[in-house]
């Protein structure tokens, strides 16, 4: 999961706002995924743009990396599109 959410919004809500993360090469592009950075993840990597979802701190685990201010820009240009059109 990429967290989106500020660390202050996920102590004080208890919960975090995040995109899936996937190893199988999508069928649509950019807006609906983003290729990570090869040297982010052990292996290639796509962020689902159209899976938000909000869940518990609880369920995260250690993080892994930290994305690029570039690649987070992209995801919130592509929900964007996705969403304004």
């Amino acid at each position: 999961m990429v967290i989106l959410s500020h660390d202050v919004f996920n102590r004080n809500s208890g919960t975090v706002i995040a995109m899936a993360i996937t190893s199988q090469p999508p069928r649509a592009g950019f807006p609906l995924n983003l290729e990570l950075a090869p040297e982010l993840l052990p292996k290639p990597s796509w962020v689902k743009i159209s899976q938000v979802r909000t869940l518990s701190v609880e369920r995260m685990g250690e993080r892994i990396c930290k994305l690029p201010p570039e690649q987070l820009d992209l995801l919130i240009e592509g929900l964007n599109e996705i969403l304004a059109g």
